[in-house]
């Protein structure tokens, strides 16, 4: 409802309102006034002056979701509006904005703005929707499934990504028109169920990128986390909830999916720990599939040893693993980073051997050589396992899904049975020539990520780039299934960049164990 009608003036209260719901920058930036007088107030903080207004935006990461429901015009003056509106966040918070737009030779700008305060989201409070879907439970706030009290995970905090059945909850898949549809879950998924029964508490439901098909973190219709060990940019996806949540310290560990590295790019922008197990290795019962393929589930932590201990709960028991007895780096692999990342990367490989005694061997495996073919014939058959699992249901939804995802199921759609068949054959042939690659008993090391974390407001051609040039490097583990284990051992310009250790298959225990002597005396790597 608007109580006074005003067609240029709220025709500009929309538009700003829709660059806030998109967090574009560019329009933000228009939409207020561009004087030093300029005020922009919210709880107990006051900013004056346009610049001191932008340079909060890109640092907030976005705003929260949120629904105008009402909005109310006063006009004290010609050329001055006052403009009211009552908000509803997703969370179901209420809050009221105010307004004063100045009417100026270019049109109307805001020349001052009111925020109520709102209390900061805990999720036994009032949950951030960009990290959860699920916070525990409502009548009483407790944990959504409580620890058992006895195990190697007693008590250990936990956030489930959207994908994985829970008994009783729905499965939203990071759209909301998908959970519109979706039924109750009868059993909790396999993964699920192995914490849970190891002691573990199911904290809740963490966001994903929608149906898993990103590796930016942002989320169109629920938000993007607040990433504070890297102010102002993305978190990386598609496990951003549970990395958030875990990074914030709302959980202990975090049960995620990697296809493509949906769990390492995340520990990488985080300064996170994360494992990628060996494809197979560990159970992916009642979990919403991406590319069969090469989907796995995993885990990120804060702490090595907690990483440790809860993939021992997933993963099948083992003979002693063999342990990690040389470090590999293959320079035109590391090539592919930014060049602060790879100066970083250098340093950091340099003092893990160092620290662990273990010698650092420099050799070039043959695979930089492939890796164009390669990953040219990873995109083809995930795109195309990716279309022929939820293809029937983007058909049904024409507009569902965010641009960007739509077009990476377009791009599935697209492939034909004979171009499949082709990437499938080169995949098979990169798994034989991978099958040395580590041998066993070494890891190879690579930059977890070609770079930090980007600005929240990249342009969508650099975020795209920016996404290839991760997956050359994060492709290996997947076409090949291959475990990888990443640890916060790099620093760029102050933002955390992973260092992702590669093993043979089957050699997961290992990695994790390698993982776990990096915090001996840790000191990150700077560039």
């Amino acid at each position: 409802m608007t109580d006074s009608p005003d067609a240029e003036l709220l025709a500009a209260f929309w538009a700003y309102e829709q660059a806030l719901a998109t967090n574009d920058l560019t329009s933000l930036d228009h939409w207020f006034l561009d004087a030093p007088g300029t005020l922009r107030a919210e709880g107990d903080t006051v900013l004056v002056g346009h610049t001191a207004i932008a340079d909060f935006r890109r640092g907030r990461g976005g705003a929260p979701a949120r629904v105008v429901e009402r909005v109310h015009v006063v006009r004290p003056a010609t050329g001055v509006a006052v403009v009211t509106a009552e908000t509803r966040r997703q969370d179901g918070t209420r809050g009221l904005q105010t307004q004063v737009w100045q009417h100026t030779d270019a049109g109307w700008r805001i020349a001052a703005a009111h925020v109520s305060a709102v209390a900061a989201p805990t999720p036994d409070d009032r949950p951030d929707p960009a990290v959860w879907r699920v916070a525990g439970r409502h009548e009483d706030g407790g944990p959504l499934v409580a620890s058992t009290g006895q195990g190697p995970l007693a008590h250990i905090r936990t956030a489930v990504k959207d994908l994985f059945a829970v008994a009783g909850q729905r499965v939203g898949a990071g759209n909301p028109a998908w959970l519109a549809e979706a039924r109750p879950e009868p059993a909790h998924a396999d993964a699920v169920r192995r914490l849970l029964d190891a002691g573990a508490e199911l904290t809740g439901l963490a966001q994903t990128d929608e149906l898993a098909f990103s590796l930016a973190g942002t989320n169109a219709h629920y938000g993007t986390p607040v990433n504070p060990a890297a102010p102002g940019r993305i978190t990386g996806g598609s496990s951003s909830g549970p990395a958030a949540a875990v990074a914030r310290g709302w959980a202990d560990l975090g049960l995620a999916t990697d296809t493509a590295g949906s769990i390492r790019v995340p520990a990488s922008y985080w300064g996170l720990y994360g494992w990628r197990p060996t494809h197979g290795a560990t159970p992916t019962g009642g979990v919403l599939a991406l590319a069969p393929s090469f989907d796995t589930a995993g885990l990120l932590a804060r702490d090595p040893a907690l990483l440790r201990t809860a993939a021992e709960v997933l993963l099948s028991p083992d003979d002693a693993p063999v342990p990690v007895a040389e470090l590999i780096v293959d320079e035109e692999l590391a090539s592919h980073a930014e060049p602060e990342v790879r100066a970083s990367f250098e340093a950091a490989c340099r003092a893990l051997s160092l620290r662990t005694g273990l010698p650092l061997v420099r050799t070039a495996t043959g695979a930089a050589e492939h890796l164009p073919e390669w990953l040219a014939a990873f995109r083809t058959v995930q795109a195309a396992e990716a279309w022929e699992q939820h293809g029937a249901w983007i058909t049904r939804h024409p507009g569902a899904l965010a641009p960007d995802v739509a077009a990476r199921f377009e791009n599935g759609r697209r492939v034909s049975a004979a171009e499949r068949a082709a990437g499938e054959q080169v995949l098979a042939d990169a798994r034989k020539a991978l099958d040395a690659v580590p041998p066993p008993g070494s890891a190879l090391l690579l930059p977890a990520t070609s770079g930090p974390a980007l600005h929240a407001d990249a342009p969508p051609e650099e975020v795209e780039a920016v996404r290839a040039a991760t997956l050359r490097l994060t492709c290996l583990a997947s076409l090949a299934g291959l475990p990888a284990v990443v640890a916060p051992l790099l620093r760029v310009r102050s933002l955390p960049v992973g260092l992702c250790a590669l093993g043979a298959r089957g050699t997961d225990r290992a990695l994790l164990d390698l993982a776990a002597r990096t915090t001996e005396s840790r000191s990150p790597a700077h560039a």
